[in-house]
């Protein structure tokens, strides 16, 4: 299947012009790629929308090298199965940058796509650290911190604030997930502490009382999650019904609102490290308040990231006064621009440089950033 994939990439530039440097219509095309329905969409409409206030911003003051910028909008609902087709499309359709992928088991489907077709993406979420530090991808950057800077504050918040002597890791099996929980394991067995457990289970099960019991057998002082808000929202809400009151934590992929509105009050008091709050930069007050008035509603979870991604695609396109490969990476790596998240660069392996993350705690309902 890959290898129809690159056949089918490959026929595209001799169809569509891809090799030539410049532009290759009369607008910049801005894809746009994320998990825009099912269980997931709370991490990928925030980045439409951030993606459709950019691009609207920019068109009211006159494009991108006079030219208006077109998004073209495709959903892979977080599958790594559906994200090659999605890039496929996109590439058809004469992409000339991509915002995207949001999920990392979909973003290393695309990537290689992208890669054969002379694209660059920038993911305001994809927080694999294969997917900047291998090499493989170096058409990929991202406007979020890598997993492996997750795993390391979680380990130092764990062992210095929290005062836990032993854990459980659970993860959903996935590139995110699984990934997250084994850096997880890595740095907390470093740190000295006991990993008592250590267990993927299946995504969108219905019932997870066989691990939980697990969980209550090993008596750990915590459990560490990696994965997405839909199964640890099951998982803590079936704790705290059996009357577990073990600390959790999570990741990125748990520091969204949806995983509150699923839990309830079991929520409560659960941790989840994720970007640094930026609620005090004028930018991205300025950005909220948009979103308010465009959607009616606060923006959700990775949108200042994919404000952030927008801004800097469209900015080195600018800079390198064409769509050309070369000119926007070289564009991007050495070309500061003011985004939600701050003046923010690229550093040579794609990891945007001036970001980090902090650790949250629900409280009354919100997360809260502990300082």
């Amino acid at each position: 299947m890959k290898l129809y994939f690159k056949i089918l990439v490959l026929s595209l530039f001799v169809l569509i012009g891809f090799s030539a440097p410049g532009f290759a219509g009369d607008t910049i095309k801005l894809g746009v790629a994320g998990a825009h329905s099912g269980d997931l969409a709370s991490y990928g409409i925030p980045s439409v929308h951030a993606a459709e206030l950019v691009v609207k911003k920019i068109n009211a003051q006159g494009g991108v090298l006079g030219k208006t910028v077109e998004l073209l909008v495709e959903d892979d609902v977080c599958k790594p199965e559906v994200a090659g087709n999605t890039a496929t499309k996109l590439v058809s359709d004469g992409v000339d940058v991509v915002m995207g992928h949001i999920c990392s088991g979909a973003t290393k489907s695309a990537m290689g796509i992208y890669k054969d077709a002379g694209i660059i993406a920038i993911s305001p979420s994809a927080t694999n650290p294969d997917l900047t530090l291998s090499g493989e991808y170096p058409n990929f950057l991202r406007t979020i911190a890598h997993d492996a800077v997750q795993a390391q504050l979680q380990v130092k918040f764990a062992t210095n604030v929290l005062k836990v002597k032993k854990i459980a890791i659970l993860h959903d099996k996935g590139d995110y997930g699984k990934g997250q929980a084994e850096l997880a394991q890595k740095y907390f067995t470093t740190a000295g502490v006991d990993v008592a457990l250590f267990e993927g289970v299946t995504p969108g099960a219905v019932d997870y009382s066989a691990i939980v019991m697990k969980v209550r057998r090993v008596k750990p002082d915590l459990v560490v999650w990696g994965g997405y808000h839909p199964e640890a929202s099951k998982i803590v809400t079936l704790m705290r019904k059996k009357k577990m009151d073990t600390l959790f934590m999570g990741s990125d992929g748990v520091k969204d609102d949806t995983f509150i509105k699923v839990a309830g009050k079991y929520a409560e008091g659960v941790f989840a490290t994720g970007p640094m709050d930026v609620s005090g930069n004028a930018m991205a007050i300025a950005a909220k308040k948009a979103h308010q008035e465009a959607y009616g509603s606060d923006p959700g979870a990775f949108f200042d990231a994919a404000y952030a991604a927008t801004l800097a695609l469209l900015n080195a396109v600018e800079k390198a006064g064409s769509t050309d490969y070369n000119a926007v990476m070289k564009a991007l790596k050495s070309e500061y621009v003011d985004t939600p998240l701050g003046n923010i660069s690229f550093d040579a392996n794609g990891d945007a440089i001036g970001i980090g993350f902090s650790v949250y705690r629900v409280e009354n309902g919100v997360f809260v950033e502990q300082k």
